[in-house]
């Protein structure tokens, strides 16, 4: 029988060990689903705030946050301390749907940052995932409406189970996979560097607007009325799109106008990251069921809807989960929102947000294969081109998804954890703690440049 390891003496004896046998470990026990450590290969002993060090003590600067998940950083003190306070309340650790202090103290909390303080919201709590909270808005809105179709946008990501998938852009994960959800309608989404109509500016936001808004009015569209529109505020995953405001407000008006429920996803941008605390306050308007996941459990697994409570067509029991009473996310929840409130985050993540713009377009002017750089707050994205070949008509290069995989290991070699997104990977995505510093955010641009330079990239 195998001796029992005490957590602390695992890590401790994991120091000065070998990335390379647990990363063979690894490939020996798990699938080959795996996908982070393909790209980031390192076994982890420990983690503080932006910074991670691996079984072999180097230590990397962490740009990427559990895919914007830890709000705080590695292993903030509050955060540590709510799980401990929990651990020894006495409370229940798992509660289904049932009540607790703790969960009624989160509730109110969280429904106080909504437009309105959500005195017209109402919270249902999902299975622990984004994917999940997606699915039960999806069901929410089909059986408030009784219509069936759903429209969603290129470049938007909304998960990987099934209703999920079928309103995901990406196509790669849909290959092979046979009978998705019917009846999802795909329009195109703005871009600020690659006009999906290609005109470009405000001329190509308006006729987007217009396709919309005619699509949904044209009785010959062929598209029946839909249940709902789904999308992000800010597309992640997309490449870092944000959503012009006034294409977001003219959909929020045509929504309501047919009686079609918006559903805004702010699994990855919710909760001050871009400088707000939800990304769809940029547009100044209300959705009818927010999605969130991620920031929102504080580090640990936690998802929950915020639905007008006109819409809140559920019966008991029509859409459970069996950890949806995650009573240790519910703490660690609470004091990341808490704190993002209380230490005034959004408007600092702001402030650093058109600091680091600035930054990159400097360095851009130096390294051409920066095409463009984009985002709000400290979600970020740097599109990677190929300045040598020639332009399209709206002056922009050809996309490089390759070099952005060789600067993303380079970055890594240099000691700097970042992802990639958008169209063939070509994006270079940023989505560090919010509580990153000023300093930290200076290491970024040192290892970034060093990154270009170890990439064979040479400025101009």
């Amino acid at each position: 029988m195998t001796d029992k390891v005490r957590i602390d003496t695992l890590v401790a004896n994991s120091l000065n060990a070998n990335n390379e046998t647990y990363l063979a470990r690894q490939a020996e026990f798990e699938s080959n689903v795996r996908s982070y450590p393909r790209k980031l290969p390192l076994a982890i002993a420990k983690a503080e705030g932006v910074w991670i060090t691996d079984v072999e003590n180097n230590q990397y600067l962490d740009c990427l946050a559990g895919a914007g998940t830890l709000a705080l950083g590695h292993n903030h003190p509050d955060m540590l301390k709510s799980i401990q306070d929990v651990i020894t309340s006495g409370l229940p650790l798992h509660t289904l749907d049932l009540t607790t202090p703790l969960k009624d103290r989160f509730s109110e909390y969280l429904l106080s940052l909504l437009p309105g303080q959500g005195k017209e919201y109402c919270l249902q709590f999902t299975g622990p995932s984004g994917a999940d909270a997606v699915e039960a808005a999806l069901k929410l809105a089909k059986k408030h409406t009784g219509r069936s179709s759903v429209i969603s946008f290129s470049g938007g990501y909304h998960g990987m189970t099934h209703g999920a998938l079928a309103v995901t852009g990406n196509l790669s994960p849909k290959e092979a996979i046979n009978g998705m959800m019917p009846e999802v309608q795909f329009m195109p989404y703005p871009h600020l560097y690659r006009c999906p109509l290609g005109i470009g500016g405000e001329a190509g936001v308006k006729a987007l607007t217009y396709y919309f808004e005619n699509l949904i009015n044209d009785v010959e569209s062929g598209v029946r009325k839909p249940a709902a529109v789904i999308l992000e505020a800010v597309q992640g995953e997309g490449g870092v799109n944000p959503a012009p405001a006034e294409w977001l407000q003219r959909i929020r008006k045509v929504t309501q106008e047919h009686g079609i429920l918006l559903i805004i996803d702010e699994v990855q941008a919710g909760f001050a990251r871009t400088g707000k605390f939800f990304a769809f306050e940029h547009a100044g308007i209300e959705p009818d069921i927010i999605v969130m996941s991620k920031a929102v459990g504080g580090g640990l697994p936690l998802a929950v809807l915020a639905i007008k409570k006109q819409f809140d067509a559920w019966e008991p029991g029509h859409h459970t989960g069996t950890f949806r009473g995650n009573q240790l996310a519910m703490a660690t929840g609470l004091t990341t929102l808490q704190h993002l409130k209380d230490n005034q985050i959004a408007e600092k993540v702001a402030a650093q947000g058109e600091w680091l713009k600035a930054r990159l377009a400097e360095l851009q002017k130096r390294y051409p294969v920066i095409g463009h750089v984009r985002g709000l707050g400290l979600m970020i994205g740097i599109e990677i081109v190929k300045p040598g070949e020639a332009q399209d008509h709206m002056g922009c290069y050809p996309a490089d998804g390759q070099l952005s995989a060789l600067l993303q290991k380079k970055c890594f070699e240099a000691g700097l954890i970042l992802e990639r997104g958008g169209r063939n990977g070509c994006v270079l995505r940023l989505l560090p703690s919010l509580l990153i510093t000023n300093d930290e955010l200076g290491i970024f641009l040192d290892k970034f440049e060093q990154a270009l330079l170890a990439a064979g990239v040479k400025p101009v």
